[in-house]
């Protein structure tokens, strides 16, 4: 029998719809997608595209946190973003948060997100 539980931390914003912040089944956690939401104030934070990625990864970072981990235990990554131009500014903010080896990523184009955000980003960890 599988062991899940629903993951939820106040430190990245809330749900915006019917679905969880995450979910862990046994030793692997299905982190939900985060948008560049402010989780104090519900609002995208201000800034740039590199402001936008930089608050995803943190947002991303709290509910691994919350969910006994750290971004260093996500094996897959997936990243959303409007404008494909971006996307070496991505791979520099990433850097930041990420050591080697990085885990499998796709980067997608897509044409718009909620609340206007330029950038999202999902992900499955093990723990």
């Amino acid at each position: 029998m599988t062991n899940k539980a629903i993951i939820h931390t106040d430190n990245a914003p809330a749900a915006i719809g019917t679905y969880s912040q995450a979910v862990s089944v046994d030793n692997t956690v299905y982190l939900s997608g985060q948008i560049p939401l402010d989780p104090s104030t519900m609002e995208l934070v201000e800034g740039d595209f590199a402001a936008q990625a930089h608050q995803v990864f943190k947002n991303l970072s709290a509910v691994c946190e919350a969910s006994g981990g750290t971004l260093q235990n996500i094996v897959k990554l997936n990243l959303f973003l409007t404008d494909l131009s971006n996307f070496p500014i991505v791979n520099e903010v990433m850097a930041e948060y990420f050591d080697e080896p990085y885990p499998a990523r796709a980067a997608v184009g897509v044409a718009q997100l909620p609340k206007g955000a330029v950038v999202e980003g999902d992900g499955v960890m093990v723990i």
